[in-house]
């Protein structure tokens, strides 16, 4: 099996998910390809991933597809953005021409489906598989395939790959608060030093309490979103209680210790609840679509610092949990079964596995499809463009500047390098 992922997040659900999805009971060789760019994740978010693969190399589209004329795999995951999908899709669809024998091509999304949604579905067309991580998102990227007139048979229902862990089984001593901490949501200083504030205000309110900030990224990293005002940076400026501390690692392994998880809109939302730990996401800044949090109406968890302050623990609804794919009644063993069915069925068909067959086509959207093969050095029939960078080693002149700009970031101040990296990364 292989995955191509593009950040530290899609590589932890590509791989995941490729383990998810493989034949019970068998061994299976990974070989992870990680696509260059801003998000390639460093070492460090690798190990925190905790996912063994047999090979990790780094490399750009060109010399992905060109690996994938020559190697053979029973299934790939590709575990990149809409626009990186639809390159790939149109890419292995020209290398593979003619062939009888290509992996299944797998796809889907990482968590919670809140933003972009025909968009990223439609990005996604052309695998033989899409994965929906709960019933609701299957209906949902159904409809919406049906609703353009493309072929909705490769929605598979699933569950997120990550879910795990022990019920919570009760309170910690000391009671253990978290806040998942989101690279992008909010995105503006007032709203994320409000976060921060109340958060130090919950723990000197509660001393006897132990309260966690869980950063995903340390300075200089990127997640699949840059964080143009990291956590760390606010907090430098204020003067935390000796039971606030900040927290990197494992999700799971931070939810270990949770009481209360509290977030915006994070995915771990749905790890916490399939856990049946207590939490919450926060309306204090208004339950809007630009949060994500919006996705969480009907849930029960919806709730303010100012009634956590005062002891409140959320009860989740039952019925909307279900339909999330989160699976706290037991049946997640099983979640993965449909795919795995489908696979098996696609790889064992006579005559050999049909040609990719993207909705997107030079003919149905010239406008939009030429610009997105294009940002990954691909032409419209999906073969390389003239002076693709298929075999440099190290990143090019570009990238190099991107990196030390977002470096640089961190130790000048956002504000100055910021644009410039938005500028460059649209070079």
């Amino acid at each position: 099996m292989a995955v191509l992922a593009d950040s530290d997040t899609r590589w932890k659900w590509g791989a995941l998910t490729a383990n998810r999805i493989a034949p019970e009971d068998s061994d299976i060789r990974l070989d992870g390809y990680l696509l260059r760019g801003r998000a390639t994740p460093t070492a460090r978010q690798l190990q925190e991933v905790g996912v063994h693969a047999d090979s990790l190399s780094e490399v750009t589209a060109v010399e992905f597809l060109r690996t994938m004329a020559q190697e053979s795999y029973d299934v790939l995951v590709l575990a990149l953005v809409g626009g990186g999908v639809q390159a790939m899709l149109h890419g292995l669809k020209r290398v593979w021409e003619g062939k009888a024998e290509r992996p299944a091509v797998v796809t889907g999304y990482v968590g919670v489906v809140y933003e972009k949604l025909a968009d990223g579905l439609l990005l996604r067309h052309g695998a033989d598989l899409v994965l929906a991580n709960s019933r609701q998102d299957a209906e949902r990227f159904r409809a919406v395939y049906e609703g353009v007139g493309a072929d909705a048979s490769s929605v598979t229902e699933v569950a997120l790959p990550f879910l795990g862990g022990e019920p919570y089984a009760g309170e910690h001593d000391p009671y253990t608060v978290v806040f998942a901490a989101q690279p992008s949501v909010p995105d503006n200083r007032r709203d994320r030093t409000y976060l921060l504030n109340r958060l130090i205000q919950h723990a000197r309110k509660h001393p006897e309490r132990e309260v966690l900030l869980k950063l995903r990224s340390k300075p200089g990293e990127h997640t699949t979103h840059i964080e143009e005002l990291p956590y760390q940076k606010l907090v430098q400026r204020l003067d935390p209680p000796a039971n606030f501390k900040l927290v990197y690692g494992n999700m799971g392994e931070v939810l270990d210790r949770a009481d209360l998880m509290v977030t915006i809109s994070s995915t771990a939302a749905l790890e916490s609840l399939h856990r049946r730990i207590p939490t919450v996401v926060l309306s204090d800044l208004g339950v809007r679509e630009v949060l994500g949090n919006h996705h969480f109406v009907g849930s029960g968890c919806l709730a303010s610092w100012d009634q956590l302050d005062e002891g409140h623990r959320p009860t989740p609804d039952e019925e909307w949990v279900s339909r999330q794919g989160v699976c706290a009644d037991g049946s997640y063993a099983t979640a993965f079964d449909p795919a795995r069915e489908r696979i098996a069925k696609l790889l064992g068909r006579p005559g050999g596995m049909p040609a990719l067959t993207p909705y997107y086509t030079p003919a149905t959207a010239p406008g939009y499809l030429p610009g997105i093969l294009a940002r990954h050095h691909l032409g419209p029939d999906g073969s390389p463009l003239p002076g693709a960078p298929a075999h440099d080693k190290e990143p090019g002149p570009v990238r190099q500047i991107v990196r030390r700009a977002a470096r640089g970031a961190y130790r000048h101040g956002v504000q100055r390098v910021a644009p410039v990296i938005r500028r460059m990364g649209e070079l």
